[in-house]
C-alpha cells in the first residue's frame, strides 16, 4: 500500500506536515528522530491521519494536491480533526 499522511507537531500544534510513504511507522520514526530536514525543528510529531492507496501514482498526486492552497483548505475542512 501507498500512504499519504498528516502529522501535527506536539511542540508547535499549529505546525503540520503532509507526506507520502510506503511505511508509515518507519517514516514517523524518521521524522521524530530528526532524519528529515523539513520536520526536524518541530519534533516530536504525532500521526493524525492517513489515507491508503493501491496505486503509487494516485497517492503521489493526492499528496501534491494536498500541498496546494485548495488542497490545504480541503484537508482543513474535510479531513483533519477540529
Amino acid at each position: 500500500m501507498f500512504y499519504v499522511y498528516f502529522l501535527k507537531s506536539l511542540k508547535n500544534p499549529k505546525q503540520s506536515y503532509i507526506g507520502y510513504s510506503t511505511n508509515i511507522e518507519d517514516r514517523l520514526e524518521t521524522h521524530n528522530s530528526g532524519g528529515s530536514i523539513h520536520t526536524s525543528k518541530y519534533r516530536p510529531w504525532e500521526l493524525i491521519y492517513y489515507i491508503a492507496f493501491k496505486n503509487p501514482d494516485e497517492a503521489k498526486k493526492f499528496e501534491a494536491y494536498l500541498k496546494t492552497p485548495s488542497g490545504k483548505a480541503f484537508a482543513l475542512r474535510r479531513l483533519l480533526p477540529k
